[in-house]
This record gives structure tokens, C-alpha cells and sequence, in this order.
């Protein structure tokens, strides 16, 4: 049911990106091989989730209400109101806390496409529509941001506090979701991306980040611009001297600042970086390696492929290899 080819790389990064783009983190979200799928439910009904490592999952309610079972917790959802799974653990969705429920799999669907389905349950009750994406989060930072978010991320209709632009997406969502206009599953899953986006930029708005760490570092001010010039440009010759000189403090003040809040210097946090978009590429793209180690920042694919080798305990063709051997295993529907 949840295929994980990707079908397609969407990156929050767009050719006009700002400094405060650059600065929130988000930038570096990759979201590729997703779910997303269109519920129309009536109760008595209950759908359980399975584990999805590395997924995030964003249930939406359109209509009506439901409630949300995880983590030993539940939680009720009105219309209009979206939770962001952030580490895709097991939950179950339910049309009433003492509801019975069925695993995802088990439940019949109409496929539209490779990514998109119907789900229709009539049990002859209260009517509630969701929207639900399960969108694999694939980004060499992607691990450092998710492990920095709470695990659920709950935003309810009178939380909007962006001029409404979550709620205007909502209806746009809504309205698609009760169509069956031409293209109407390609504008949901955009929505649906542009959803996740929100949520995380409203989380982030509205929660007091701790003294240190990742997050709190790229929206620092000073060594948040100097991470977002590494992020953006890692075949760039940076130097010390240079990295200090675009957050505007002295080298030393720069390197302590950095160390304080990232949790380890300003080189070696570029190096572990650039081999992290190397990986990246390695299993994403079919590029030659000499070509992927100039792009993040080597002069020489002997040295590249020794420095990845040491990180990594893999060589960049052992990695490409185990990337493609993957893409074969998961070549279908994805069964937990």
C-alpha cells in the first residue's frame, strides 16, 4: 500500500530563497516515495497505522471528527484540525475512543495511482473525511531535524496564527477531496506537502527552543547564516576565517559559539556535511563519483572516496550498490 519509489523529489528550497529561509531548517526536507491517500468514513470505523521508520505521517480531518490513539495517548481531532506524526510510529485513528480497529493493509482501497488512494468504510454513522499522507523524509539533515521535534505535532483550526494560510490550504484541500476533478490527486499530495511545511514552521513560531542544539543553532542569528551558506554551497573552499566572516564575529568567538550550540566545530560539522550529501546522491542519482565529489567540495575523488570510507566504513561504490539492491527489494508495495 505505501510504495516507496519516489516518484518524485520535492525540496523546500526554491531558486529565491531568503536568508530566513535559510534559517529555519526546513529548507533541507526532502520528501520522496509517499502515501497519500482520501478517506471517506462513517462510523463505527478504526484504521491502525503501522510502524514507518523514517516516514512522517500527517492525518488531516476535513470533516467531521475522530480521535487519535499514540503513544498510550488519545487525542480528539475536529474538523479542520491536522497532527503531524513526526517519526512515523504506530497509531491508530478512530471514529470513537472505544472503537474497534483494522490494520491498514487489510482494508480494501481504491488505487488511483501509485501514491494516491480511496478509502471508503460505511458503517452507517456519523460521516468523517480525512486526508492522510505518509511522506518518506529523505534529506542528509533530515535526521538531525526530526530528532530535535516532539514526536506529535498537533495544529487545531483556532491555532492558525499565519494571516489564515493554513486554513485557506485546508479548504483548498477540502475542496479537492470532495471532487473528482481532472488532476485532483496531484493538487492534494502538493497540498498535502505544503500541510507538513506549515505545521513544522507553526511549531517552530510558537515553541521556545532549547539553549543548544541543531535547530536552535540554524536559528541563531549568526551561526545560522554561516550553516545555511554551508547547506547551500558545500563545494565551496570554506575556511574558518570565511565561515566567521558571514556570521559577522571574530574566528574564535565564531568557533566557541558554533561548538556551543551545534556541539561540535565548524569544519568537521562541513566535512560530516558534504559527505552527507554525497550519500545521498550516491543512492539518488546514477552521477559518476568523481562528478558527486566535486560537487560537495573535493578536488580529488582518491581523497573524496577516503574520507567517505572512513565516515561511512563503506566505499561510495559499495554504498551506490546497497542503494540499488534497495530500490529492487522495495520495488512494490511496501507490507510490515
Amino acid at each position: 500500500m505505501v510504495n516507496p519509489r519516489p516518484h518524485r523529489s520535492r525540496g523546500i528550497r526554491g531558486a529565491h530563497e531568503t536568508a530566513d529561509d535559510l534559517a529555519d531548517g526546513l529548507h533541507l526536507l526532502r520528501f520522496t516515495g509517499a502515501l497519500y491517500c482520501r478517506a471517506e468514513l462513517s462510523a463505527p470505523w478504526g484504521v491502525e497505522f503501522p510502524e514507518l521508520d523514517g516516514y512522517m505521517m500527517l492525518p488531516v480531518v476535513l470533516a467531521g471528527r475522530c480521535v487519535l490513539e499514540i503513544d498510550g495517548e488519545r487525542h480528539t481531532l475536529e474538523a479542520g484540525s491536522a497532527a503531524l506524526i513526526t517519526r512515523g510510529v504506530t497509531h491508530r485513528l478512530l471514529s470513537t475512543a472505544d472503537a474497534a480497529s483494522r490494520p491498514l493493509f487489510d482494508i480494501p482501497v481504491e488505487r488511483v495511482t501509485e501514491t494516491f488512494e480511496h478509502m471508503r468504510i460505511d458503517g452507517g454513522g456519523d460521516r468523517t473525511q480525512i486526508a492522510y499522507a505518509a511522506m518518506k523524509v529523505d534529506a542528509p539533515l533530515a535526521s538531525r531535524l526530526t530528532d530535535e521535534l516532539p514526536g506529535l505535532i498537533r495544529v487545531d483550526a483556532w491555532d492558525d496564527g499565519e494571516a489564515g494560510a493554513f486554513q485557506s490550504v485546508l479548504r483548498m484541500l477540502a475542496r479537492e477531496a470532495e471532487g473528482t476533478q481532472p488532476g485532483g490527486e496531484a493538487v492534494m499530495t502538493s497540498l498535502a506537502d505544503v500541510l507538513v511545511i506549515q505545521v513544522l514552521r507553526w511549531w517552530l513560531r510558537t515553541t521556545e527552543l532549547p539553549a543548544t542544539g541543531w535547530l536552535t543553532a540554524v536559528r541563531d542569528p549568526q551561526v545560522g547564516r554561516a550553516l545555511g551558506r554551508m547547506h547551500a554551497r558545500p563545494d565551496h573552499d570554506w575556511t574558518l576565517v570565511e565561515l566567521a566572516r558571514q556570521a559577522n564575529m571574530s574566528r574564535s568567538a565564531f568557533a566557541e559559539r558554533f561548538a556551543t550550540l551545534v556541539g561540535e566545530p565548524p569544519m568537521r560539522y562541513l566535512a560530516g556535511w558534504r559527505l552527507q550529501q554525497a550519500h545521498t546522491e550516491l543512492v539518488r542519482t546514477a552521477d559518476p563519483i568523481a562528478s558527486i565529489s566535486s560537487r560537495v567540495g573535493y578536488t580529488s575523488e582518491a581523497a573524496f572516496s577516503r574520507a567517505f570510507k572512513r565516515h561511512y566504513s563503506a566505499t561510495p561504490g559499495e554504498v551506490r550498490r546497497s542503494g540499488a539492491l534497495a530500490g529492487v527489494e522495495h520495488g512494490g508495495r511496501l507490507r510490515t
